[in-house]
């Protein structure tokens, strides 16, 4: 079901601000989409972008100093010639007409290592007017927070003391069922699937077992076969047959317990009577399959990241691939990054988001709906690939002022953020 149609009950996220990350000195994002794509030159930032998502998820699933110290810590996590904290804000819907949630974090360092500075929560309850207020509010390892279905400015905040200023308040307070609101933040963001797939870790022969989810890196394609098999097997003829209609004489996929307890993959197509080996198989097919796994998935993540999915595929199917994202994004969001004309061919201009550097080396941003022209040429029948292919943007060319815009000011609609 389209997204635009689809009576969705995951959260959304519809807001994104980061400060001091890197190249990110200040970017802000409004008004995301259930499919957001990030297009831009190498090194404008969409890689960062998408590890922000990733750094946060692993601040609540391995902790916050694991995340930091992994990145380098504050040397190279902070934007250059910079200084103050890291900061990340999300703004975000837990299901449809429901009110905007904020969740601020800000991240410092000291000698000791990172803390966390400054952590809310705040919302405007249905209906209600005025401003938003906090509902939750902590600095260092202290602070306050209101519980219950529906917190209320009059309610009483109750205090809390956390046992390390590291700790992150949503992910400790949220474990526990008196916080429901903190709750449903910290189910969304650990439930966050972040790909860092290839085709190569597809190929592995790994213990025998079914799995639900496939792992960041595809590693365990075989047991996610077994899986659907088992339980969904609907499900796995839907993602079989999708893939039979984008790879020549495919027949079928299966996956076999060997009699030393792992599992093979093992990829049959036409005329062949045998199956060979997924190690023997193409990266694309491979590729193809992993991401309908989880596109497909009968359980989604509530929000999906993939970086650069038109590797080892075929360009003609990426526009479908573009379309299959956009079909699934009902039942979650993704954020997807790319250098493909193709698949960004497949997009509407409000799920475009084009990043580049400015004079300065800090990463700035244009929705392609915002530029003045592009929704006229789209609906004259042009696709977004194509116009950006031959210049129409005005940014994001490699070759031309280094990725930013050809002009010194770049002309968008209306009021269009950059």
């Amino acid at each position: 079901m389209s997204s635009e149609s689809s009576s969705h009950s995951v959260p959304r996220i519809e807001y994104l601000r980061v400060q001091n990350y890197r190249a990110l000195r200040d970017l802000e994002l409004r008004d995301l989409r259930p499919l957001t794509v990030f297009l831009g030159p190498n090194g404008s930032g969409k890689s960062t972008v998408f590890d922000v998502f990733a750094f946060l998820s692993e601040c609540f699933s391995v902790g916050l100093r694991k995340a930091w110290d992994k990145r380098g810590r504050f040397k190279e996590l902070r934007t250059r010639g910079s200084d103050g904290p890291i900061l990340i804000e999300l703004k975000y819907r837990e299901k449809p007409k429901s009110p905007i949630i904020t969740y601020h974090l800000s991240i410092d360092e000291n000698s000791r290592g990172p803390f966390v500075k400054e952590e809310w929560l705040k919302w405007r309850r249905s209906g209600r007017y005025g401003q938003p207020f906090s509902f939750l509010n902590f600095s260092e390892g202290k602070g306050q927070v209101i519980s219950g279905e529906s917190p209320d400015e009059q309610d009483e905040r109750i205090e809390e003391q956390l046992d390390s200023p590291e700790m992150i308040a949503v992910n400790t307070l949220g474990q526990f069922a008196k916080h429901p609101r903190v709750s449903a933040l910290r189910r969304f963001i650990t439930g966050w699937y972040l790909s860092y797939l290839t085709a190569d870790n597809t190929r592995g022969i790994p213990e025998a077992g079914p799995q639900e989810r496939l792992s960041a890196t595809g590693d365990n394609l075989p047991n996610v076969i077994q899986y659907l098999k088992e339980q969904h097997p609907e499900r796995l003829n839907q993602i079989l047959d999708i893939l039979r209609s984008r790879v020549p004489k495919l027949d079928s996929v299966e996956a076999q317990m060997m009699a030393d307890g792992r599992l093979l993959l093992r990829i049959k197509d036409a005329p062949f009577a045998e199956p060979i080996l997924a190690r023997f198989a193409s990266d694309g097919t491979l590729k193809m399959l992993a991401y309908l796994t989880v596109l497909h998935d009968p359980n989604p993540p509530q929000l999906i990241g993939i970086e650069e999915p038109e590797n080892h595929l075929h360009p003609r199917l990426l526009p479908e691939l573009a379309e299959e994202c956009r079909n699934v994004s009902g039942n979650t969001q993704l954020m997807v990054t790319t250098h493909s004309p193709f698949f960004v061919s497949g997009l509407r201009s409000n799920e475009l988001w084009v990043l580049y550097r400015d004079e300065r080396g800090f990463t700035q941003s244009v929705r392609a709906s915002d530029i003045q022209g592009v929704p006229e040429m789209m609906e004259e029948g042009g696709k977004l690939g194509q116009l950006w292919m031959e210049g129409f943007f005005g940014v994001g060319d490699p070759l031309v002022n280094s990725g930013g815009p050809r002009n010194s000011h770049l002309k968008l609609i209306g009021n269009g953020k950059r």
